[in-house]
């Protein structure tokens, strides 16, 4: 293989490490005497219950998950709907309404069955009835553009959910059900608290840190979500659940695919064709195109005195980078490309080394590409299309485009969240 099939064989093994057909049957509980309703949300959670379903043939099975547009899957017995991300949508509100009103159905002896994934915080969206659908679209628009970190975003979701914050845990527990939550981590340390806003999980954050998050970023929410937070930072309104509440004696949160293992199996890749790979984490975050400047010194002293690695080595990493968007910017692209970008710009074709950097979704940002690969000859394969002229507008799509290495997978039906391999030969 040459350098990019390698790198491409090496997130399509980070990719499988994550498939829920290949990895949820070894996780499921003992079939309860009771009923089984199976609820969820995430990119995952269509992939999730049809894997449930392979694995429970002659299992009476009731319920509903939600997944992004374009990420369903054939589902026969758990009803699948289809909802806007990142950006929730009355599809959503409704088939989360629904969710609800399942579980005020159980009763003791029964199981709910949460398969939880990322993505799930816009997608599983009900907001308190003193916050309207809009204006929860609103302040989601509002923190995606400000740079806010996928965690703060949900501290403050939370506070504004129905069902977020081990709320669906606890309606279930009240009716005396079984909860048992099966998790694909999108998150930095796969806490189940912070992925998908952690609807079965106890919450450690506050009404007083989501109203500290809006402030942290500059975010003038609309009215009635300033006056809620307000409400719920003077102790007007009840806290979500948190860690010793009784309720969670009697769920369990299970996180069955993490970022850190997908790095592991691209590792094996990298390996077998005599690669050192070294994983530099899983936990990368920050603006993409600093966190892409600070690899680029990484590699250029490889480059230059051979540490603190020899060649051939490949460096590998996950997390969740950011991109900030001034107001008015109308450039198309992600997190992954600007990364690759700003890359390109630092190492200036450098000989010998290759990047690739895709999300594990198989969508990367605004477009329909998972991501892209860089080449010493991008900058020259784009032709006239000068990288740090994009970048500047946020336009990394148009870049790679222009030199023709996206990388379009279409869904992948799983998200253990963003995957980047710089070979250095």
């Amino acid at each position: 293989m040459n350098a990019v099939e390698l790198m491409r064989a090496s997130f399509d093994a980070a990719v499988a490490a994550a498939d829920p057909l290949r990895i949820v049957a070894a996780h499921l509980p003992h079939i309860p005497r009771g009923r089984v309703v199976v609820v969820g949300a995430g990119k995952a959670a269509a992939s999730m219950a049809l894997a449930v379903e392979r694995a429970w043939p002659e299992v009476a099975l009731d319920g509903v998950v939600i997944t992004r547009y374009a990420h369903g899957a054939p589902t026969a017995r758990i009803r699948v709907v289809e909802a806007g991300h990142p950006v929730p949508d009355a599809a959503g509100e409704a088939a989360t309404r629904e969710i609800l009103q399942l579980t005020s159905q159980l009763q003791p002896g029964d199981l709910l069955l949460a398969l939880i994934s990322g993505g799930g915080s816009s997608l599983l969206s009900l907001p308190v009835p003193a916050v309207s659908m809009a204006d929860l679209k609103s302040v989601t628009r509002m923190l995606l553009a400000s740079g806010a970190p996928i965690g703060e975003m949900n501290v403050v979701r939370k506070h504004l959910s129905q069902i977020a914050g081990g709320r669906l845990a606890g309606a279930a527990v009240a009716r005396g059900a079984r909860v048992v939550a099966l998790i694909i981590s999108d998150v930095t340390g796969d806490a189940p608290s912070d992925i998908a806003s952690g609807p079965c999980a106890p919450d450690p954050s506050t009404f007083a840190d989501a109203v500290a998050v809006l402030s942290r970023w500059n975010v003038a929410p609309p009215r009635a979500v300033a006056v809620w937070l307000q409400r719920g930072a003077h102790g007007d309104v009840a806290e979500t659940p948190k860690r010793g509440d009784p309720l969670f004696a009697s769920v369990q949160n299970r996180v069955i695919a993490t970022a850190h293992r997908s790095l592991e199996a691209a590792a094996e890749v990298l390996h077998s064709a005599g690669i050192n790979a070294v994983l530099l984490g899983d936990t990368v975050t920050g603006e993409a195109r600093e966190v892409a400047k600070v690899y680029a010194a990484l590699v250029r002293e490889i480059r230059a005195y051979n540490k603190p690695f020899a060649p051939p080595v490949a460096l590998i990493s996950g997390g969740e980078c950011t991109v900030t968007l001034p107001p008015g910017t109308k450039g198309r692209g992600g997190r992954c490309t600007e990364f690759l970008l700003s890359l390109a710009v630092e190492l200036n074709g450098m000989a010998g080394v290759h990047a690739l950097a895709c999300d594990t979704d198989g969508i990367d940002g605004s477009e329909g590409n998972a991501g892209a690969w860089l080449a010493p000859e991008s900058i020259n394969r784009a032709g006239g299309v000068r990288a740090l002229a994009v970048l500047d507008i946020h336009d990394a799509h148009g870049f790679f485009d222009a030199a023709d290495s996206l990388i379009v997978t279409g869904p992948t039906r799983t998200n253990v969240n963003d995957f980047r391999v710089i070979l250095i030969q």
